[in-house]
């Protein structure tokens, strides 16, 4: 099953998985009738589109039953385990609750009840038969094991150190992956010759017994996480953050290629391997998706936009015809197509940024608010702060909102102004 899933992938978009699995695991065993239906209603609109044939020629589908009840299952294993690495395990009349209330949420997903085990006690048998049986240690596989955390961006606040990131990556990688082998299960060890080493279970030793000690004896504001939003929301948002003035530029030089290489890199590559095809067109679609609740005929407008933003790059930019875009050839064609064509945005970028601007206004209002803005170009590769400032930066008349004319114009000058003076080249933070 694990080889089912679409062969794009990356450090970057991961982040985003992970941070969207926690979100809505949160919505489903946390939170109210109400949000958990709408919830559920995501999760199907998301897994509709998640389809296709494997490099062994198997078709595939998030919607099949075995395969949904697979992943609620290890969300189950997952705490279940941790609890049993800490050294403080559940008892059995507390796995059987923690398994009805898994039960319940799968029901609510509609996971028939005959693909999932009967009881907590029938899910480590479970468990070991899908290792044993079904599971493939494929390309994906690997690269999420092996590969996936060495090609980690750097954090935001890394400072003086970022100079030495590769090397803290690097063994941050290394010692990470150890720890995650050690800690799958023995059927995994056995099947496919990963033995778990003795350095590597006295790591998972030291660090899980260790985290609960820590965890167990802080107070509750900081063992929680907060709920999806919450905490940005509590910030002060007009508190203006303090940032050095960027450098002027002489009038002559023509700073388009540098915008347009940060909007490739920050935007439009998800994956961050330097290439851009449809998954990962598709894949900031989903991003602006997740956080919204839209009916699916405005989310399937969404992706029919950006889709046709995609073949117009793929038929002027893909000169190899690998089906992918590299930076240069982006960079090089969206130029030569400004410079010959005035009209050359409005037929492939001009309708998927107006359908984004349309997504994203939640309201109805016709204008986007400054949390509306952070939504769409929010990441783990562009600053809040940054968000902030070009925000500031679009909505002149200072009523803090942009209309669809101004967030439309805002990319035009993006794209097209030689300087840095028009206030759209601040459409991902200062210049």
């Amino acid at each position: 099953m694990c080889s089912c899933w679409p062969r794009s992938s990356g450090a970057p978009r991961d982040a985003y998985r992970i941070e969207h699995t926690m979100d809505s695991g949160s919505r489903l065993f946390f939170a109210g009738p109400d949000e958990r239906r709408r919830e559920i209603a995501r999760l199907e609109r998301a897994h509709r589109r998640i389809r296709g044939t494997d490099d062994a020629g198997r078709p595939y589908t998030a919607e099949d039953p075995e395969v949904r009840a697979w992943v609620m299952l290890t969300l189950y294993e997952a705490m279940t385990a941790m609890r049993e690495l800490s050294g403080d395990p559940l008892e059995p009349a507390e796995l059987d609750a923690l398994y009805a209330e898994f039960k319940e949420v799968c029901a609510a997903l509609g996971i028939p009840d005959e693909v999932l085990p009967e009881t907590a006690a029938d899910v480590p048998a479970y468990v070991d038969r899908t290792v044993r049986e079904v599971l493939e240690l494929g390309d994906q596989v690997r690269y999420l094991l092996f590969e996936m955390l060495r090609e980690a961006p750097a954090p935001r606040r890394l400072g003086r150190l970022r100079p030495a990131w590769p090397l803290l990556r690097a063994v941050a990688a290394s010692v990470l992956t150890s720890l995650t082998v050690a800690d799958l299960p023995r059927a995994w060890h056995e099947r496919f010759a990963m033995p778990r080493t003795r350095t590597a279970a006295a790591l998972s030793w030291t660090l899980h017994r260790g985290m609960r000690q820590v965890m167990t004896r802080l107070p509750d504001r900081l063992r929680y996480r907060h709920p999806s939003g919450e905490e940005g929301r509590q910030r002060p948002a007009s508190r203006r953050p303090t940032v050095p003035a960027p450098l002027p530029r002489p009038r002559t030089f023509d700073s388009r290629p540098a915008r347009l290489e940060a909007f490739f890199r920050q935007v439009l590559d998800q994956t961050g391997d330097g290439r851009v095809d449809s998954a990962d067109l598709q894949a900031m679609v989903h991003n602006v998706c997740w956080q919204l609740e839209l009916p699916a005929e405005h989310e399937d407008r969404l992706y029919a936009a950006f889709e046709s933003w995609w073949e117009q790059l793929r038929e002027a930019m893909d000169a190899d015809g690998d089906g992918a875009v590299e930076c240069a050839e982006f960079v090089s064609a969206m130029l030569g197509g400004i410079d010959r064509d005035p009209h050359y945005l409005d037929r492939g970028l001009g309708p998927a940024v107006r359908a984004l601007f349309r997504t994203a206004d939640t309201d109805g209002s016709g204008y986007l608010c400054a949390d509306e803005y952070r939504v769409l170009f929010g990441g783990p590769r562009v600053h809040p702060a940054e968000l902030n400032d070009a925000f500031r930066q679009l909505d002149e008349d200072g009523d803090g909102r942009i209309s669809e004319e101004e967030f439309v114009a805002a990319f035009t000058d993006f794209f097209t102004a030689r300087a840095d003076t028009a206030a759209g080249v601040a459409l991902l933070g200062r210049p």
